[in-house]
């Protein structure tokens, strides 16, 4: 199984580690396009107006200041450059501290993956610099970023064939790569309150991660099917699962009482 996670917007700079080596990332076969939003980022960044054209306020300034030496900066693994609800939630950097110990954990990691709009994505293990850069942009020449992915990230599919996937991404990087419907389960979640149901995003960011931390902690192997998956979530939370239609992926979705 994968697990599927969207960046934060928010990133923590590393301290220290190696710089970015776009050869030594996973998924080989997306260099050259990486290659290329890199370096039209860091072009895009030097401009007067790169906040207008990065979709970004004047406090992120030093974040975009950041961009344009992306590639001699220090790097970090991907789940601890990533920051947020989500990736607390997770116990991301309990997760990878611990997988120096374990190589069962470490190969796990290997199977989060993170849909990124300058790497198209990455896995968790992956060492990569505190960007500022967000799916829905339109860089440059390369047009909107979910354009520019969708067609590269469709002939790279992550999941092997008959492998499940828990799709805990937004709208942005879920549109940059669909995956099948009859393999991918997205997951949510509702507030329930006098019989009315309200979508909770902040929340569903945090179930999202506590799920997912929640699955590769775990000494059992990963779920390797969908009844097995909605079986795990169940031994955690109140559940409801809507399976995939043509057009639509299986759909997990927790349920939250008052």
């Amino acid at each position: 199984m994968k697990i599927l996670l969207p960046p934060s917007e928010g990133k923590t700079p590393a301290q220290n580690g190696p710089a970015l080596d776009l050869d030594g990332l996973s998924a080989p076969e997306l260099r050259s396009q990486r290659e290329r939003v890199l370096a039209a980022l860091k072009k895009v960044s030097t401009r007067s107006d790169a906040l207008e054209r990065l979709g970004v306020g004047a406090s992120l300034a030093q974040d975009v200041e950041r961009n344009t030496v992306l590639d001699t900066i220090a790097c970090a693994p991907a789940l601890l450059t990533y920051s947020g609800v989500l990736y607390e939630a997770m116990g991301a950097t309990a997760l990878v501290a611990a997988a120096d110990d374990d190589e069962v954990l470490r190969e796990r990691l290997h199977d989060v993956l993170v849909f990124s709009a300058l790497f198209g994505r990455v896995h968790g293990l992956d060492v990569i610099p505190a960007y500022r850069l967000a799916m829905k942009t339109e860089l440059a020449d390369l047009g909107r970023l979910t354009s520019f992915w969708k067609p590269i990230l469709a002939e790279s599919s992550p999941l092997s064939p008959a492998e499940v996937a828990l799709d805990c991404r937004s709208s942005d990087y879920r549109s940059a790569w669909p995956g099948p419907n009859d393999r991918v389960v997205t997951m949510g979640a509702v507030t329930v309150k006098d019989g009315k149901r309200r979508v909770v995003s902040h929340w569903a960011k945090f179930y999202r991660g506590q799920f997912a931390g929640r699955l590769l902690a775990d000494e059992r192997q990963l779920p390797e099917s969908t009844d097995e998956l909605v079986a795990r979530a169940q031994e955690f939370y109140d559940v409801e699962f809507t399976p995939h239609t043509a057009s639509k992926p299986a759909a997990l979705t927790i349920v939250l009482g008052d």
